[in-house]
């Protein structure tokens, strides 16, 4: 793994220097990718967003809940966010972790929680699409995503990481019961032995699991800010006679915007992950970890 990204994925996972962060310019600074730290700071920036014709997901930040109050309670502001949804007519979903929702605690409590949510989310016309995490929760996550899917008025998808291994074997029983997928490249730090650790041969088992998508009839989101990837995906479109509206493009908020404006101008659809909460630290820090053009970003700033 690249060092740079190890240092900063690192660096998210450190108690201290998050206690540190929430009271630096590190806070201003993560305007850039973090809405802000209310619900109605994310409210705001999705209107923006939806009058540009970008759709958008939204994630109330937070993770390794360790008890069920504080899951709960993360649970409750996700209910806010899609009662905000269906009253303002949105346009969007929300995303969520597992771990936020008390995964690692016993007694069913997240299957409980999310199973709400996608009941809530169906009943509105929305949808809730759970967040892969490292790969020591894939099992569960998956299971759990298909559980709910087959229950009735629910309305729910998943994310899928195509730096592991294990991932093209994944995404089959996903497609054979239509449950919307989300790809993306993966953001933890996983060993050799369970993820491709060449980025070639990350974008390579992207490109193609990306067009099994594609071609699955099922709506799907492609998760990248791959120049590359975005043509291999518009040219394969075109191939097959895929129609721009069958899938949409999926990037985080605050990186690449030029790549966002010029797929709108093309027609294709776009929503943005847009994130806050007060829990900001470990998600701004994989977000440097992923581009040397965000650590640049950081660096200008803060000598501003």
């Amino acid at each position: 793994m690249n060092p740079l990204r190890s240092t900063f994925l690192a660096l998210s996972s450190m108690p201290r220097l998050r206690s540190v962060a929430q009271h630096s310019a590190l806070r201003r600074l993560s305007s850039r990718f973090v809405a802000g730290e209310e619900l109605q700071d994310a409210i705001a920036v999705t209107r923006k967003l939806n009058a540009q014709s970008i759709s958008v997901t939204l994630d109330a930040l937070g993770e390794n809940v360790t008890d069920e109050a504080r899951a709960q309670q993360a649970a409750d502001t996700y209910h806010a966010l899609l009662d905000a949804i269906g009253r303002l007519r949105l346009d969007a979903n929300v995303s969520l972790k597992l771990t936020q929702m008390g995964m690692d605690l016993p007694g069913g409590v997240t299957e409980r929680l999310v199973t709400d949510l996608a009941r809530h989310a169906a009943s509105i016309s929305s949808f809730v699409r759970v967040d892969m995490e490292s790969s020591a929760y894939t099992d569960a996550t998956l299971a759990l995503v298909r559980r709910i899917h087959a229950m009735p008025d629910t309305s729910i998808g998943v994310v899928l990481q195509a730096y592991l291994y294990r991932t093209e074997a994944d995404q089959q029983p996903l497609l054979s019961e239509r449950i919307r997928i989300r790809l993306c490249k993966g953001a933890y730090s996983e060993p050799a032995s369970l993820a491709f650790p060449e980025k070639s041969a990350v974008d390579a088992n992207y490109v193609k699991l990306m067009k099994e998508l594609m071609t699955s009839g099922i709506y799907h989101g492609l998760a990248t800010h791959d120049p590359a990837i975005i043509g291999q995906a518009k040219a394969f479109a075109r191939e097959q006679a895929i129609s721009a509206e069958s899938f949409e493009f999926q990037m985080l908020y605050g990186i690449r915007r030029d790549l966002q404006e010029q797929l709108i101008r093309d027609g294709y659809r776009v929503r943005l992950y847009v994130p806050f909460g007060t829990e900001w630290y470990p998600y701004f820090m994989r977000r440097l970890a992923e581009r040397p053009a965000n650590v640049l970003f950081l660096a200008r700033n803060l000598f501003r």
